[in-house]
């Protein structure tokens, strides 16, 4: 099998539908079997039913894992990524829709640079207009920057280059990565509930000899639902801070970078 695509969706239905039958329709164009696995966290939305739907839509491809609880990204995602059978595992977002021809583009360039353990897209907002899609490893003071100015962030990133560059890690709405990676790096950490186990998993990453590589030439479209920004969802927004602060005590750092970039045997390179 060439791909095995994992989803995780909790409450989506206004944008589940678009995630995968836009995935369904970039497998139809590969050369080479896919499978795409939801996990749903629990719903209470709707999405359910549009999953059965789904399910009648892409038969041999769709499977679904049901929860009757949300278990948070870790746990419900690595119940899916246990059983993936492709030889390029892609872990997607309920919020993203793919564009046609993004992985017959994506799935070469992985294949032919064995150093690159995650590969991701640019991901921009359905009007076209970029998003934070990678960024140097967090510490305290460009957390703080992060949640009270990311729009004014965003609005001043550079052109894009043409191309793909080494960053610190990237959001997992959108991960490509040979299943060796999994082998090697391991499943996501459980002890994280929700946020950032997406940085976690690109330390280690890096830590086991791999890079992870931002490919600006390349978008997918995000309609970001961010539940732990603000104070919109206190659950959310203390699982995050819960959970920065484990990541800060594992890996040994919270102010500067310095010390964990000589740790990891990578030039401090941000984002």
């Amino acid at each position: 099998m060439l791909l095995s695509a994992v989803i995780l969706s909790f409450d989506s239905a206004a944008h589940l539908g678009t995630a995968v039958r836009s995935l369904a329709a970039e497998c139809a164009r590969l050369q080479g079997a896919c499978e795409i696995v939801v996990v749903d966290n629990g719903s209470r939305d709707g999405s359910v039913a549009l999953l059965r739907r789904l399910e009648g839509e892409f038969p041999s491809l769709l499977r679904v894992i049901r929860l009757p609880v949300n278990l948070g990204t870790t746990v419900s995602r690595n119940m899916a990524l246990r059983g993936a059978r492709g030889r390029f595992v892609l872990v997607m977002d309920s919020d993203v829709e793919v564009p046609a021809g993004r992985l017959a583009t994506l799935l070469p360039r992985l294949a032919a640079s064995p150093r690159t353990g995650i590969l991701a897209p640019r991901l921009v907002h359905r009007d076209g207009t970029p998003q934070l899609s990678a960024d140097m490893f967090p510490t305290l003071t460009r957390k703080l920057a992060r949640f009270f100015g990311l729009r004014r962030i965003e609005a001043a990133l550079p052109e894009a280059p043409r191309g793909p560059r080494r960053v610190d890690y990237a959001i997992s709405a959108f991960w490509l990565m040979p299943r060796e990676v999994l082998r090697r790096v391991g499943l996501l950490d459980e002890r994280i509930f929700y946020s950032p186990e997406d940085v976690d998993y690109c330390l280690r990453a890096w830590a086991a000899g791999y890079e992870v590589v931002l490919d600006d030439a390349a978008t997918a479209i995000h309609d970001a639902r961010e539940v732990s920004r603000g104070l919109r969802n206190p659950r959310f927004l203390l699982s995050h801070a819960l959970g920065l602060a484990y990541l800060f005590a594992k890996h040994r750092y919270a102010f500067g970078r310095a010390r964990l970039y000589r740790r990891l045997g990578m030039a401090g390179h941000g984002a």
